[in-house]
């Protein structure tokens, strides 16, 4: 599959091929035996990947990040291939097209891939028919936002208007706050204004029987003091993590020609062009909450070295996007086959002192 859409991609697009895969996926959905059978060849379990974060039980700390499954049509297959959990979204009020094409282009140089999509969402609706169903045995997140035309001082109403119609299907929530390419005017980098779209969704929450976690991503663009600020906000609010980071639109060490990289044009970049301002950024909310929140460190994880190096910055899970792109069905589970070996090489060696006393 995953040679197929490298052809895709390059014969059509990049998005084309994120289209095709989707597409694949659906058909999965709906036949039970290829789900089961996807599972058998490519998930991996065992009790050593569990994690406890918000509250809740992951059968492993690999995710799919948002802005993969964007409508939460996929979730369920991508469950079955291994994650752990599934963020969808970005899901915004109502429905929107995102900029215009072409907006994604794979960096293959790089292992990377450059984007302008925007968020591009099929609506609220559209997310609700598709998460309704019952999931108990998936955990499902849901990155939520603004629409385009909505005018900065109605952004809350746009969040809370997301929050409130998902809560009861979705496990936790991710408040959108990263930079993006769709509204460049609407970054929220201060405490007012990020306080603005937080406060009722906590005021709703607050109402309910049920409890879902609130995290909020932040850009790796952000400078060290507005990376504080965010954190200092999570401190001081009922918010329960952050999620660092997003893809960068100041991407470092790109082998790609300039002229290859003038035809894509302007756009953000994931990949391993990301992964050390990523873990960099992961490591000084770390720091910086003194280790007592949880954080879901995303951005450039392309290996088993990379999410380790990610978990000792300080991330309690992780999300991949562009490394399953480049590496294939089996990414999920070899990146928790990776994690599993250093305590086998523990186990192994302490049988081995055992068996010469």
């Amino acid at each position: 599959m995953r040679k197929l859409l490298q052809f895709i991609s390059t014969i059509f697009g990049a998005e084309r091929a994120h289209s095709f895969a989707v597409l694949l996926f659906r058909l999965v959905d709906k036949i039970p035996t290829a789900k089961w059978l996807l599972r058998k060849f490519y998930a991996i379990e065992d009790a050593s990947l569990e994690r406890e974060v918000f509250g809740m039980r992951f059968r492993n700390p690999i995710g799919m990040a948002a802005g993969y499954d964007r409508n939460g049509e996929i979730f369920r297959p991508l469950s079955a291939i291994g994650f752990g959990f599934v963020e969808i979204g970005t899901v915004t009020p109502r429905p929107q097209q995102g900029n215009p094409k072409p907006r994604m282009f794979a960096l293959p140089k790089d292992r990377a891939i450059l984007n302008r999509i925007g968020l591009a969402s099929k609506g609220l609706e559209v997310v609700i028919s598709n998460v309704r169903k019952e999931h108990k045995d998936i955990i499902l997140g849901c990155n939520i936002g603004k629409n385009t035309v909505t005018p900065p001082e109605d952004a809350a109403m746009d969040y809370l208007r997301v929050f409130r119609n998902l809560y009861q299907y979705i496990d936790y929530f991710t408040v959108n706050v990263s930079y993006n390419t769709t509204h460049k005017q609407y970054i929220p980098r201060t405490r007012e204004s990020v306080m603005k779209i937080l406060e009722p969704l906590f005021d709703f929450r607050r109402g309910q029987n049920q409890y879902r976690p609130i995290l909020l991503k932040i850009s790796p663009d952000l400078t060290n003091e507005e990376i504080d600020l965010m954190t200092d906000i999570m401190v001081d609010t009922p918010l329960d993590g952050i999620i660092a980071t997003n893809a960068t639109t100041h991407p470092q060490g790109l082998v790609t020609p300039e002229k290859e990289l003038r035809k894509a044009g302007a756009g953000a970049v994931s990949g391993p062009a990301l992964t050390e301002r990523a873990i960099e950024v992961v490591r000084r909310v770390h720091e910086r909450c003194n280790g007592t929140y949880p954080i879901i460190g995303v951005g450039g994880l392309m290996t088993g070295d990379d999410v380790k190096r990610m978990m000792e910055a300080g991330a309690s899970l992780v999300q991949v996007y562009t490394g399953f792109v480049y590496n294939g069905l089996s990414f999920a589970g070899d990146l928790c086959q990776a994690l599993i070996e250093p305590e086998q090489e523990i186990i192994d060696i302490v049988e081995t002192t055992e068996n010469q006393q």
